[in-house]
């Protein structure tokens, strides 16, 4: 027999509460129905991010065209204002070329009708110049002669003692060396006369063969 000490109360086991029927299922059901909901919003996000994107390309390309417009017409532009521009410059530089055509043929005029005027005047001068030419000759000898008398004079230096002699002789070195100096003067201005009424005469010769050209050109018209 046991004891009344040994002896432990019983005490029921308890039930593990069942899960209705269909329990999981639900459970299932409403996963996949949020993972839906969050795909849908995700694909409606997509859609919605796409079309911003692709606004905002469209806004961009409008901008790239509207650029590109206007840089065509700022070039048409100055390419219009450069073509005037250019237009003016030529126009100028014919109008001056044409002024200078004109200056240079009322400049050549001018030259011809003073060469014309200087010949008139050079045919009177030297036609009353050989009228008095024979005078001018006798004239021309007296005074040379009384200047080469007033030159040589007599030299006297039989009195001058050795000192005196050497400075005489200086003063006439001086003398000779003032005389060759004004020979060369008178030489040399003697040559560009020379020259200058060669060239009076080569240009007479030319103005009277271009006189005679346009009398016979006006002859044969």
């Amino acid at each position: 027999m046991c004891c009344l000490t040994c002896f432990r109360p019983f005490a029921p086991v308890a039930a593990v509460p069942k899960l209705p029927e269909g329990g999981d299922k639900d459970i299932h059901r409403k996963r996949q129905d949020k993972d839906l909901t969050e795909l849908q919003s995700l694909i409606e996000a997509h859609f919605i991010q796409r079309k911003n994107d692709e606004a905002e390309l469209v806004a961009l390309v409008t901008r790239i065209e509207k650029r590109r417009t206007e840089r065509a017409e700022q070039q048409r532009i100055h390419s219009e204002k450069e073509k005037e521009r250019q237009a003016r410059v030529a126009e100028e530089k014919e109008r001056k070329e044409l002024q200078d055509a004109q200056k240079r043929q009322d400049d050549d005029l001018k030259k011809k009708k003073a060469l014309t005027n200087r010949t008139q005047q050079y045919g009177g001068v030297q036609q009353r110049q050989e009228g008095k030419k024979g005078a001018k000759k006798q004239t021309e000898r007296e005074k040379k002669k009384k200047i080469l008398a007033d030159r040589r004079k007599p030299l006297v230096i039989d009195h001058l003692n050795e000192e005196k002699a050497k400075e005489k002789a200086s003063e006439l070195w001086e003398w000779l060396m003032s005389l060759e100096s004004e020979k060369f003067d008178l030489s040399e201005k003697l040559k560009k006369q020379k020259y200058e009424i060669n060239v009076l005469q080569s240009r007479i010769s030319e103005q009277q063969k271009f006189a005679k050209g346009r009398g016979k050109a006006k002859g044969r018209r």
